[in-house]
């Protein structure tokens, strides 16, 4: 494993794979993409992402049961993979660390 950090989006993508657990496929991480962040992404991209974080060694993935829906096609569903966790838990320290380190913040949620 070359680089065991995470971009914002990779990271993102990471998460939602933990959420949508068995329903974590492109097409439906995608969605959940735009759902939990208001933003588009392209299917594309989402593939580049998740390919990406299975070289790395955070995803691994199998193929599920062809469906008739889908013409028989199976879909590629992702898990993170132990490094995976590590890397989530290792990119939220490091935010949190940085977040109370920042004066400001600390002043702010003092007058929420």
């Amino acid at each position: 494993m070359k680089d065991a950090r995470l971009g914002e989006f990779e990271e993102i993508i990471l998460l939602l794979v933990g959420i949508l657990e068995k329903q974590a496929y492109a097409l439906r991480i995608a969605e959940e993409f735009e759902s939990q962040t208001g933003k588009s992404v392209s299917i594309g991209a989402t593939h580049s992402t998740l390919e990406r974080l299975c070289k790395k060694g955070f995803l691994s993935s199998e193929l599920g049961q062809p469906t008739a829906v889908r013409g028989g096609r199976r879909k590629r569903i992702y898990t993170i993979s132990a490094s995976g966790q590590r890397a989530l838990i290792a990119s939220r320290d490091l935010r949190t660390s940085l977040w109370n380190q920042y004066p400001a913040f600390a002043k702010l949620s003092l007058n929420l």
